[in-house]
């Protein structure tokens, strides 16, 4: 057989596993969580096992090890809050940290001031905060707004609460409402960032609205997260699931 007809073999092949993948992709694109298919928070917990994939699902079903702690943590470039190096919160794990610079970098240039707030968090930090925050406002109350220990996205070391000096330096809502906020839910995507809790998605989440949330899991997943109108369950749970073949 001549060298012309394998290439052209080869070549119609390869076309053919092209139109497969598309298939399969156009197919796998995921509709959002319906409310059945939403389980009982709390309940039925899954410890992940792979805690330092940056597609690591943490939510209320999800939950981190105890004594998980990335390695690779580093202290961050960025204007923030209250800068320490003592300050936990002031560290990400160092994919995150440089992407955060490059959209910090990219805010200013536009004209918006953004700073780091709260970055990474251990268990024993998450405890002690939700702890107090049950005294304060109740169990019902304080799940709304806050992880319980082993539940928290800051532990892995990949999730940053940014705010401005619009809003003094706070995590509120209003942070959405801002130029700031808006370049923020607008763009971050691009650097591999999602709004995490989202407005539309509450009873999904578990958490109310927190516009300043931001979670890292690299600019591929984000993108499709962001123009597919997604949150990271629908992400993890649908579309990585019915893809897995492609990358197992």
């Amino acid at each position: 057989m001549s060298r012309i007809k394998i290439l052209m073999m080869v070549v119609s092949g390869l076309f053919m596993m092209i139109g497969i993948i598309t298939m399969v992709s156009a197919g796998a694109e995921a509709a959002p969580l319906n409310e059945d298919s939403v389980p009982a928070f709390y309940q039925d917990i899954i410890q992940v096992e792979n805690p330092d994939s940056l597609s690591v699902l943490v939510n209320k079903n999800y939950s981190l090890p105890e004594d998980y702690e990335p390695d690779d943590l580093v202290f961050l470039e960025v204007p923030l809050y209250n800068n320490d190096k003592n300050n936990e919160a002031n560290y990400l794990r160092k994919e995150a940290a440089d992407a955060l610079k490059e959209l910090f970098t990219a805010a200013k240039k536009e004209g918006y001031e953004l700073i780091a707030r709260s970055g990474y968090r251990s268990y024993a930090t998450q405890a002690s905060l939700y702890e107090r925050y049950v005294e304060q406002d109740g169990v019902e109350a304080a799940d709304t707004y806050s992880a319980r220990p082993g539940h928290s996205e800051h532990q892995t070391g990949l999730t940053i609460d940014v705010t401005s000096d619009t809003v003094h330096g706070g995590l509120t809502e209003l942070f959405g409402e801002t130029e700031e906020g808006k370049w923020v839910a607008e763009n971050a995507y691009r650097f591999g960032f999602i709004v995490r809790y989202p407005q539309d998605r509450t009873a999904e989440t578990g958490y109310q609205y927190e516009p300043w949330h931001l979670r890292y899991v690299g600019v591929q997943a984000a993108t499709e997260i962001y123009q597919d109108q997604l949150i990271l369950e629908d992400y993890v749970l649908s579309v990585m699931n019915r893809t897995s073949f492609l990358w197992d």
